[in-house]
């Protein structure tokens, strides 16, 4: 039970420390920093679950563009080129 809560208090620290907060105080995570957290080991991973949890908000008549933003951002690649990538 003790090593229980030592490990959800270490994966909320994690959480905490991913989360940006946009400029009308609500709190965010982006999936590519999430994934890592949460033990994906790769985008194509973490991608087939948020896929599949998109389904089931709209399965649940839910509004999946409540909970999920798609996000382009341009990150520097090993060779020192610039592409987008989603997040």
């Amino acid at each position: 039970m003790f090593e229980k809560v030592i490990h959800v208090n270490s994966l909320n620290k994690d959480f905490e420390s991913i989360k940006k907060i946009d400029k009308d105080g609500i709190e965010y995570w982006e999936a590519r920093e999430l994934m890592s957290v949460l033990g994906y080991p790769n985008w194509q991973k973490a991608e087939d679950v948020i896929i599949r949890t998109k389904k089931a908000f709209t399965n649940s008549g839910q509004s999946v563009s409540n909970h999920f933003n798609r996000l382009v951002k341009m990150v520097e690649i090993g060779s020192g080129t610039i592409r987008k990538i989603q997040d």
